[in-house]
């Protein structure tokens, strides 16, 4: 059967190490990071050399601590005609900052990105989708630092995460800014999530993909799909001390994501979410 939509949906990858995610921060503070192993090159090769198997083209949200220390991956993905992305400069939550705080860390990556890569950067992303109905104000922050556009809204319920009642679609939220909240679809008057991460690693690949065929064939729309570097590594150094709860959901299935990610780019389209969503 086939299953290849003629919409094309967007791929983006949130450019972040492994010692960087929210769930470790308790154990990796922000100024031990230069202590850890790096996969970051290593594993955003292997996706690039993914995505140029299949002529595919994607977003990166990069991080503007990875982009510093390694300007050669950055320049990278801007040659081989990607879209460079942020996705802050320090990964701290936008929800754990003040509006002053968010303001510079989102303008230093920005300006971190722009120099390295030489093009604009249009879109940025919150770490852990840190964006809700307590702190819409971030959304101005965004604008007034020169983004076009936000995907830092998952309309879902989540219990580090989410907020269920925003619309499901890309929209003008502001004068100069279009939010594009991660996909979901609506069942049994709620919405559920199939725009990756770690729903994508827990279920069954069908359970994702026939989500994404229901966003393009039910919803007539484009969905936007992400997953991060970390997420096709199962070699990468395991933390200790970690809850139950984050060491399962940091490390389950990540030796089936690279051959469910195969199988994702054979069985739709995919761009970059500024080309498709602007």
């Amino acid at each position: 059967m086939e299953l290849r939509s003629p919409i094309v949906n967007a791929l983006s990858i949130d450019v972040e190490d492994y010692f960087q995610v929210a769930a470790f921060a308790a154990r990796i503070s922000y100024s031990d990071w230069d202590l850890c192993e790096s996969r970051i090159e290593r594993n955003v090769d292997l996706i690039l050399g993914l995505l140029a198997d299949r002529e595919t083209k994607a977003t990166f949200f990069t991080l503007g601590w990875i982009a510093d220390r390694y300007p050669g991956l950055v320049r990278r993905i801007v040659d081989e005609g990607h879209e460079l992305a942020s996705h802050g400069y320090s990964h701290q939550k936008a929800s754990l900052q003040t509006s002053r705080e968010f303001s510079a860390d989102i303008a230093r990556a920005k300006s971190a990105l722009e120099d390295i890569g030489g093009i604009e950067v249009k879109g940025y992303r919150a770490p852990s989708f840190s964006i809700g109905s307590e702190n819409m104000w971030a959304l101005e922050c965004i604008e007034k630092a020169g983004y076009r556009y936000s995907s830092s809204i998952y309309p879902v319920r989540h219990d580090h995460y989410g907020q269920p009642d925003f619309p499901r679609f890309p929209l003008k939220i502001r004068s100069n800014l279009v939010e594009i909240p991660i996909s979901t679809i609506r069942i049994l008057n709620r919405n559920w999530p199939v725009g990756g991460g770690g729903f994508f690693r827990l279920l069954p690949y069908q359970i994702s993909r026939w989500g994404l065929q229901r966003v393009n064939q039910v919803d007539g729309q484009p969905a936007i799909f992400y997953f991060h570097p970390w997420e096709i590594d199962p070699g990468q150094p395991r933390v200790s001390g970690l809850s139950g709860r984050s060491k399962f959901r940091h490390y389950i299935n990540l030796t089936r994501t690279e051959s469910r990610l195969r199988r994702l780019l054979a069985d739709f389209r995919w761009g970059r979410a500024d080309e498709i969503f602007l």
